[in-house]
């Protein structure tokens, strides 16, 4: 008869080897991964005492894979924003939680707006606008990328949350630099968010983001700020007035980004806003 084992025990071990391999959150990981084999809520974890060989064998692959520094989020397939479960993997940027912060104060700004009109500059796998979709079925939502790895990906995010019942995001291959985009949408936008590539070129970044987020996706030039200067230029031409606008930054960026939004004269209560650590993450502007 085949032994079952405690499951404590394996993610205990689990743990241990992810520590040992200079994982930030080893614990969170060895849970998630454990949830994720076992097809079950990480919640519901302590409601499964014992496993079978085989379990620990598939969960031990895993976690071999996690100690290599393979982001735990391309072994389960999925990422969350908010409530959703976000599909992700090699070729976009995974999201990250705090990211949360940035969609949280979004829907605080458009809860007096009725049917708005909501576009998601540089989506990757479409987390920002899905999230914001889901939470307010009566928006519209644009969704722009310039990679066409990330929007095979947000293509696939978009179906499944059509699927669920969501209202459907809609995709644009495009360019913030470019001048034209989405220019039947001028001075008519209720809300932008972006969360652009923000990290200064030669950052030293985590094996996870330098091996296999989309270099693309993460750097931003040598300040960092190449794609937000387009994005900040963007956003002014498609707010209507009273519209508001937010983009994420890097921790060192908390006056640059402000800077660069005061200087446009049409973009008025520039404020910037922390994380949960409190080091400066989003910037947010309105259209006067």
């Amino acid at each position: 008869m085949t032994q079952r084992l405690p499951l404590r025990l394996a993610i205990q071990d689990a743990e241990r080897k992810l520590a040992e391999a200079g994982v930030d959150s080893p614990r969170v990981d060895a849970e998630l991964l454990a949830a994720h084999v076992l097809g079950v809520e990480r919640s519901r974890l302590a409601l499964v005492p014992l496993i079978d060989p085989p379990v620990l064998d598939a969960l031990a692959r895993l976690v071999a894979e996690r100690a290599r520094r393979v982001p735990v989020q391309h072994l389960t397939g999925a990422a969350a924003m908010g409530p959703l479960p976000i599909m992700v993997g090699p070729g976009v940027f995974v999201p990250r939680p705090e990211t949360e912060l940035l969609l949280a104060w979004g829907l605080a700004e458009l809860r007096p707006v009725a049917t708005p009109l909501v576009v998601d500059l540089c989506t990757g796998s479409g987390a920002l606008g899905l999230a914001l979709a889901h939470a307010r079925p009566d928006a519209t939502v644009h969704g722009v990328d310039l990679d066409p790895a990330a929007l095979a990906w947000a293509r696939r995010n978009v179906e499944a949350r059509h699927a669920a019942g969501d209202t459907p995001m809609r995709l644009h291959a495009g360019d913030v630099a470019d001048p034209e985009l989405l220019a039947d949408l001028d001075g008519r936008v209720d809300l932008v968010l972006c969360n652009p590539p923000y990290v200064p070129c030669g950052t030293e970044v985590p094996p996870e983001v330098a091996e296999h987020d989309p270099g693309h996706a993460v750097f931003g030039g040598a300040d960092g700020l190449d794609v937000i200067r387009h994005v900040v230029r963007c956003a002014a031409r498609l707010l209507r007035p009273g519209a508001s606008l937010a983009i994420e930054h890097d921790d060192t960026q908390g006056e640059a980004v402000p800077a660069l939004l005061s200087a446009r004269r049409v973009l008025t209560a520039v404020a910037d806003h922390p994380d949960l650590a409190g080091r400066p993450r989003f910037s947010t502007a309105r259209r006067v």
